[in-house]
């Protein structure tokens, strides 16, 4: 007889396969939903058609097809699902979260850069999963993209374009939207609405036991370690979702050096890794 699987781990896992939206076929993208990259004329000329066309209830689409292991890594940016971070890096939160659970270590959890917020409410899931009422679940961002660069402070930055990205700006409305979705919006969420050098610093935060970045930029990056780490208990993990990015990892080697932090870092994918924080 085969035994019963245990049905927290069934919730997660189909929890990371919807938010993920891997239980699905990736829509056609609208041609209108990146027009904002394209050299002016051209967008001009594609909204005057997607304009026309709209009236007669046609929309103009391309279709896309994204490989397992792109979805599974988080190489995409999909039309549907609430997170762009992958199976990979899904799976890590709940290593990390279950791992300071099961270890007493104390403290909140918090992304900073959350998107849709897809990587949060799986955070407010796994609490949910184990029933732990005493933990809160911080939603950091601008809800209005990234911040243009600020090359006198943050040199590092100059020529950063993910600020005209603007199919990275989702509002909170839209984040609370999907918090409900999933029945997940109480009041162990918390959400920090603003930019990071002003939202971060006053935060109402004691302790973290999981620390999420994901702000692509030195300067996001190097806020929210400058901030956020020293409230991480030993014990806790330190995820760095965009390491892939040059200008993220000089951040967290810069920060590194400064605090003279060795603990080893471990590789969640080609892009994002983890390091545990050890005794101060």
């Amino acid at each position: 007889m085969t035994p019963p699987k245990d049905p927290t781990a069934l919730y997660l896992d189909l929890l990371k396969k919807t938010l993920s939206y891997l239980l699905w076929d990736e829509p056609a993208v609208p041609m209108e939903t990146f027009n904002y990259q394209r050299p002016p004329f051209r967008r001009f000329l594609l909204g005057m058609l997607c304009g026309a066309l709209r009236r007669v209830n046609v929309q103009l689409a391309r279709p896309v097809v994204y490989s397992d292991e792109h979805r599974e890594s988080g190489m995409t940016w999909p039309l549907q699902a609430h997170t762009m971070i992958g199976l990979r890096r899904l799976d890590n939160i709940q290593f990390c979260m279950e791992s300071v659970l099961e270890d007493a270590v104390p403290g909140d959890v918090i992304e900073t850069g959350v998107w849709r917020g897809g990587a949060c409410i799986f955070m407010r899931g796994v609490l949910a999963a184990h029933g732990i009422t005493d933990r809160r679940v911080f939603v950091a961002d601008s809800f209005a993209g990234l911040p243009p660069p600020e090359k006198e402070a943050y040199p590092q930055d100059e020529g950063d374009q993910h600020y005209t990205q603007e199919f990275l700006a989702v509002s909170k409305a839209e984040v609370e939207k999907n918090f409900r979705l999933y029945g997940l919006l109480d009041e162990q969420v918390v959400f920090l609405e603003g930019w990071f050098k002003d939202t971060l610093p006053a935060a109402p935060i004691e302790a973290l036991s999981v620390l999420r970045l994901d702000g692509d930029m030195y300067q996001s990056t190097m806020e929210a370690l400058q901030n956020l780490y020293p409230k991480l208990s030993s014990g806790g993990y330190c995820i760095i979702d965009d390491y892939g990015i040059e200008t993220c990892r000089e951040a967290v080697t810069d920060f590194r050096a400064e605090r003279d932090i060795c603990c080893p870092i471990q590789e969640i994918d080609p892009t994002s890794v983890y390091w545990r924080k050890g005794s101060s």
